[in-house]
């Protein structure tokens, strides 16, 4: 919800899709800066405790937003200042959540675990832009920003009862750096993962950096208003959905590799034929696909790395898949936003697309170890 309401508020505010990518790029800097610094922490100390930590400040921020919100005061630099911010606890939060799964199944349960995870963030995926964008219509986007911020109260909770394992502490055998330094030369030393990884940030360049662009298709391609906004990306979340739970069903079907191709070269496809649509129901229709062959690639790549890891490095080298994956996001959202700027938005899509159609068939000819993971 406060993702949907943020994007359409600040566009809102400036009608520029430049700062919807600003926006993208500025929550970037803290990934970039800290991810791998988070991973040797979430190896160091209770990956809960820095969870509850970080869920905390989130908090925080998002009542802050609203606060604003509510007074009439909120204006373009407070949205990426506190982008800023939620992208400093986001840094710290995700190799530790990433990671927390081991913590909670056993190895051969992992895909399943993952696959289920993404369920319950595609539900949310789902509802949530649908309810921010009839909230926001209705009541103004503060009451999205409240929402969001009493939900972290159940996720703060949920995680202070969780009964697990007790674990030994990890010894600690050198500085922060030489620790951070030792994940990273595992992946660089392990050709699959480092593939796997490296394609997980060239998808989310120009794969997802497009989907920024969600709030301004909404008014300007389809003429429509912040429902629209919400339908539209409710429908990938559908998509994602569909896609969570067939991982879920079929985690140890050993597919895992082949599902993953057919999602990198599917996904190009239609965001390219979404580029040439026009019409609302089909446009939801092919974000649906969009969102489908995003999961296959994004849980089938978290999976296949997990389950390959030692899990004493398990921290830092899921911060290296987080730094890539969501450090990249940023660096997309805002070549997006401001290409845009310049070609329009369908154009914009249909380079995008492009480039990612041709860097998956690179990945099928040259990379055959992808497909065949089981």
């Amino acid at each position: 919800m406060q993702n949907t309401a943020q994007g359409y508020l600040i566009y809102q505010l400036t009608n520029s899709t430049a700062y919807l990518g600003l926006v993208g790029a500025i929550s970037g800097i803290p990934t970039v800066l800290l991810t791998l610094y988070a991973g040797v922490i979430a190896d160091r100390i209770s990956r809960r405790t820095l969870m509850v930590i970080t869920q905390t400040a989130m908090m925080i921020l998002a009542f802050i937003l609203a606060a604003l919100t509510f007074s009439g005061q909120v204006q373009p630099w407070h949205i990426l200042v506190l982008a800023f911010f939620l992208s400093v606890a986001n840094a710290f939060d995700s190799p530790a959540r990433v990671s927390f799964v081991a913590e909670l199944v056993s190895r051969e349960d992992m895909t399943n675990a993952i696959a289920l995870n993404a369920t319950m963030f595609n539900i949310a995926t789902v509802t949530g832009p649908a309810i921010a964008g009839l909230t926001y219509a209705s009541f103004g986007p503060a009451w999205c920003f409240t929402i969001n911020g009493i939900s972290f109260i159940a996720v703060i909770v949920a995680l202070l009862l969780m009964k697990l394992k007790p674990a030994a502490a990890p010894a600690r055998r050198g500085t922060a750096l030489q620790d951070l330094m030792e994940g990273v030369r595992y992946v660089f030393a392990n050709p699959l993962i480092l593939s796997l990884i490296g394609f997980m940030g060239l998808m989310s360049v120009f794969g997802m950096g497009v989907l920024t662009l969600l709030p301004a298709w909404a008014k300007d391609i389809l003429n429509g208003d912040v429902t629209t906004n919400g339908w539209m990306v409710s429908a990938r979340g559908v998509g994602s959905l569909v896609g969570a739970l067939m991982l879920a069903a079929l985690g140890k079907s050993g597919i895992r590799g082949k599902l993953w191709t057919i999602g990198s070269l599917l996904m190009p496809v239609l965001l390219f034929l979404f580029a040439l649509t026009r019409w609302l129901p089909l446009s939801m229709l092919l974000l649906v696909g969009s969102g489908w062959s995003l999961i296959m690639v994004a849980n089938n790549s978290n999976a296949m790395v997990q389950t390959q890891l030692d899990d004493r490095l398990r921290g830092r080298v899921m911060s290296v898949y987080t730094l890539v994956f969501f450090g990249a996001m940023p660096l997309g959202s805002f070549m997006a936003g401001s290409v845009a700027e310049v070609l329009q938005e369908p154009l914009t899509v249909m380079i995008s697309a492009s480039i990612m159609g041709v860097l998956a068939l690179l990945v099928l000819f040259f990379l055959p170890a992808i497909r065949r993971q089981e």
